[in-house]
């Protein structure tokens, strides 16, 4: 008997300290981070970060650091909204796959079930392409293809629809992943048609208040009207500087969400707790099991120093192995802001990382250490290490367009005259541009982007060195095809964070 009653006081002991071990905090955590933060707001001239980490359904870390706005010196605090850009898509395809177990809707439904005017380049393919693949990037697409169009523009949602016909999808459909902010405006869309209620509202009513996020906003005039908000920052001729929020809600299922960490420490909480937050069942654990099922193979892992095998795609989520562990991860980079959320379900360990500029990757280097602290793996300082890479890239592009720009100085003639290219171009994915040219200064005037003009400046070879009047849109070289003299078209780029793939424009003739 009294060997039975040892046996379970040594059982009870082993127990407890394993419940210990598994709380304990990191010393990274516990000693450090503050000052590693604050360390990188200096290094990558960052105004203001936002952190929380949630571990066994408690708060670890919840703060601000830094300031929220530039110009009025406002301190970030727990409450303070950033813009969270693509961690917008979890949101999503939660809410689609919510639905799905209420069934409201199939995965594996046809989209032109719920929106009739749904079309892809290929009408054969418009009849397949199913719920999950406009949420797993799988409709053939490369990476941002077509989301110049999208960004900032004055586009309808009708509107929305025939321009998504228009791109020639790069692959062949569901061959391979190609990360499209398209796929989900028409996700939601769908939402929109079944359950007769804005994306927006729907997700209010179904995450947001059961969750009590109180304080998260889907549409971008709500940030601008809030008391307590970043201002989105970025670099301007070398210089952090406040920009404008960016016209985000077209694409609003992709990246249009707001919030601050005190309510994104709710997000994960919940997330990790099975779908429960302060005894409410959110959501049943099978909808967040659903939004982890891989649909999309996007490549190897990779690490710069521990072992990663896969990285995969599920509803919003990408979903990668790291040293034997699931990673459950998105990232979010819109204008002046980058973010990232991070999940280790195992360790039930949540990570959220707010930036509000978009010149930085410590969103990443913060959640990496984080993670490592929490699996004792060996500290790397990866702020540090990608800072310097950072800047090694940011002086390599800086010369490259200061070169551009010395080409300009040189005043190069050309061999026909620049009045030539004044006059309307038609692009058959854009739609229509106007060159205008004004006394020495030639200026490029978009459809769908009013508020964005670009500067064209001749470097030689029948190319001209275009400067959007917006920085998020980039500095790029347009080369024209000029035949005797007369221009017959030019091929129209934007900065490669926007989109790679570029544009084909032909002159009208009047």
């Amino acid at each position: 008997m009294k060997k039975g009653i040892n046996f379970l006081l040594i059982s009870l002991l082993f127990n407890l300290v394993g419940v210990a071990q598994q709380n304990a905090l990191p010393t990274f955590i516990t000693d450090s981070i503050d000052a590693y933060v604050e360390q990188a707001l200096l290094d990558w001239n960052i105004p203001g970060v936002a952190v929380g980490i949630v571990k066994n359904g408690e708060i670890v870390l919840e703060k601000g650091y830094g300031i929220a706005n530039l110009d009025t010196k406002a301190k970030v605090d727990n409450n303070t909204l950033f813009m969270i850009g693509s961690n917008t898509k979890a949101f999503t395809g939660t809410l689609l796959a919510l639905m799905e177990h209420e069934k409201q809707l199939s995965l594996n439904d046809k989209v032109i079930k719920y929106v009739p005017s749904f079309k892809m380049y290929d009408a054969n393919i418009t009849k397949e392409v199913n719920l999950i693949d406009i949420v797993s990037h799988r409709l053939g697409f490369q990476t941002f293809q077509g989301d110049f169009m999208y960004f900032d523009s004055d586009l309808s949602d009708e509107q929305m629809f025939v321009q998504i016909s228009k791109v020639k999808p790069m692959f062949d459909f569901r061959t391979k992943w190609g990360y499209c902010n398209a796929g989900y405006f028409v996700a939601g869309e769908c939402i929109q048609s079944i359950t007769g209620k804005e994306w927006g509202a729907y997700m209010k009513e179904r995450i947001f208040t059961p969750t009590q996020m109180s304080n998260t906003f889907t549409a971008v005039a709500d940030i601008k009207v809030a008391d307590n908000a970043c201002a989105a920052h970025s670099l301007v001729k070398h210089k952090l500087t406040t920009i404008p929020y960016g016209g985000l809600d077209l694409l609003g299922p992709a990246a249009s969400i707001s919030s601050s960490i005190h309510d994104m420490n709710k997000w994960t909480t919940m997330l990790l707790d099975s779908g429960r937050y302060e005894n409410i069942n959110v959501l049943p654990q099978a909808v967040i099991k659903r939004t982890r099922k891989p649909e999309s193979i996007v490549g190897k892992g990779r690490h710069p120093f521990n072992k990663s095998n896969y990285r995969l795609y599920g509803l919003g989520w990408n979903l990668t192995d790291y040293e034997s562990h699931e990673i459950v991860a998105h990232t979010g980079g819109i204008h002046g802001f980058v973010t990232s959320v991070t999940l280790v379900p195992e360790f039930e360990l949540g990570i959220v990382v707010l930036t509000n500029t978009d010149n930085n990757w410590f969103y990443e280097a913060l959640k990496w250490e984080i993670v490592d602290a929490y699996l004792e793996l060996p500290y790397r300082n990866y702020s540090k290490m990608w800072s310097d890479t950072y800047k090694q890239r940011a002086k390599a592009d800086s010369m490259h367009i200061a070169s551009l720009k010395d080409s300009v100085v040189m005043n190069i003639k050309p061999d026909f005259l620049i009045k030539n290219l004044a006059g309307k171009y038609t692009s058959n994915v854009y739609g229509n541009v106007e060159i205008v040219v004004e006394k020495k200064v030639t200026t490029l005037k978009l459809e769908h982007h009013p508020e964005i003009t670009g500067k064209l400046e001749y470097i030689g070879n029948r190319r001209f060195l275009c400067t959007y009047s917006n920085p998020q849109t980039g500095i790029n070289v347009f080369p024209f095809v000029i035949t005797d003299g007369e221009v017959k078209s030019f091929t129209l780029s934007v900065n490669s964070q926007l989109e790679f793939t570029t544009y084909e424009f032909n002159r009208i003739e009047e």
